[in-house]
């Protein structure tokens, strides 16, 4: 029975791959990825969380709502729209130039006043999904 039903899925997942294929709708699924292809999305995801987690406090946007009488600046945004005056985003989240390397560099060095993190803070796995999640729009 069980081997019944995984076959049937496995039917069904293909005619709806080829359907999919057929109408030209774009499929993030391929059986042979290349090497140039984006990362797999729960990775980015991943990468995703650990930015906001660890990252956006000094890293995301600045926080303003006048009519609430809110307003918070992020020390790290700040000081790169000082550095890049307008040349590239201050957000990290909208830079397309970071490399992993850069990034581990960085994160794992410090600069001016943003601590370094260790390998206890942050595990060489996180930091690998952190640099999927901010390289991301990289690739073409």
């Amino acid at each position: 029975m069980t081997r019944a039903r995984n076959v049937a899925l496995s039917a069904l997942g293909f005619m709806l791959l080829v359907a999919g294929i057929a109408s030209g709708q774009n499929s993030s699924w391929t059986l042979f990825p290349s090497h140039g292809e984006q990362e797999p999305a729960p990775k980015i995801q991943r990468g995703k969380g650990v930015f906001q987690n660890l990252c956006s406090g000094c890293h995301g946007p600045d926080i303003k709502n006048a009519s609430a009488g809110i307003g918070a600046t992020m020390p790290g945004t700040d000081a790169l729209a000082a550095k890049y005056k307008g040349t590239k985003p201050a957000l990290l989240e909208e830079r397309k130039d970071l490399t992993p390397q850069v990034i581990k560099i960085f994160v794992r060095n410090g600069v001016s006043v943003m601590p370094r993190f260790r390998k206890t803070e942050l595990s060489d796995e996180d930091l690998e999904v952190l640099t999927a999640y901010l390289t991301r729009s990289n690739k073409p």
